[in-house]
């Protein structure tokens, strides 16, 4: 009897210690980090990059009055920006722009419908993976420029062979982003997947494409980047009329003509609008996927 009447008071001392326990983990877990101020914020996300802005802007300037160079070779800021002034009072400024862009983003988003499902079939199938995969490495390492003369001959000169040259240079990235995210994928989730049913589309849809998200997000990245470079070897290589003029078009303008002005300004603008898909697309969907995976401020 003495056995049976000590085993309650057991139970309830050990009960509320793991209770104790569970809410201390607990309370670890959702402890939310310190709000941080306008000013605070400002101070670290916005401060260092517009210091080396003005960092190189400064060695610039300084190379141009010390006259390293002739001016001729190398105009001096100011010079830089009058040329975008006279865009700007032209009226072209952002049409130059935008036709690049919209070239861009739309055949990147392209290159995600093909590259996406070309990523999954190679990450699946063992033969597949075996014949196709070390020709999307190949693909991925060769450069975007080599593509271009056979895509004019091919095509012509025309909108259909600039969307050639940014699919032959994203698809590969995307796909093999993709198949690295599913190589780290734990078998675990895999097997809890087909556990509960998941196969065929529905396995891909709900645990092999968010299991893979972090390597599939940064072969979207990359394919963005080859995208953009694709096409600026396009434009720099490819003239029409038909085509309309877009930051490569006038980069090789301002080189035909010897504006070295324009040419700076050309890829000035070019890194521009890279920076800003960056920081605009895909920081905040990275960020997101980090924080809803705990990893946020290991990122940091």
């Amino acid at each position: 009897m003495a056995s049976t009447d000590t085993a309650p008071g057991l139970v309830k001392d050990s009960v509320p210690d793991s209770v104790s326990v569970e809410a201390g983990l607990d309370a670890l877990e959702t402890v939310a980090a310190p709000g941080q101020s306008f000013a605070q914020t400002l101070r670290q996300k916005a401060l260092p990059p517009l210091l080396g802005v003005l960092l190189v802007l400064a060695l610039w300037q300084g190379a141009y009055s010390l006259e390293l160079t002739s001016s001729y070779k190398l105009p001096s800021p100011a010079d830089v920006w009058d040329a975008a002034g006279d865009l700007w009072n032209a009226g072209t400024l952002f049409e130059i722009i935008w036709t690049s862009v919209w070239r861009g983003l739309s055949g990147f988003v392209i290159a995600v419908v093909i590259g996406t499902p070309i990523g999954l079939l190679v990450a699946q199938v063992k033969p597949v993976r075996a014949a196709v995969g070390p020709i999307l490495s190949g693909l991925q390492s060769l450069p975007s420029v080599a593509w271009v003369p056979a895509a004019v001959i091919w095509l012509g000169i025309n909108n259909q062979m600039m969307y050639a040259v940014i699919l032959l240079g994203a698809v590969p990235s995307i796909a093999n982003g993709l198949v690295a995210g599913i190589d780290q994928v734990p078998p675990l989730f895999l097997r809890a997947g087909r556990t509960l049913g998941a196969s065929g589309l529905s396995n891909a849809r709900h645990v092999l494409l968010p299991g893979a998200l972090p390597g599939y997000l940064a072969g979207l990245k990359q394919g963005w980047a080859f995208s953009w470079r694709s096409l600026m070897a396009a434009e720099l290589v490819a003239s029409s009329p038909d085509l309309g003029q877009g930051l490569g078009r006038y980069l090789e303008n301002q080189r035909e003509f010897s504006e070295m002005s324009g040419v700076l300004l050309g890829i000035i603008l070019i890194l521009f609008v890279g920076i800003a898909i960056e920081l605009l697309v895909f920081a905040p969907i990275e960020r997101r996927v980090l924080r809803n995976r705990g990893l946020l401020a290991a990122a940091r």
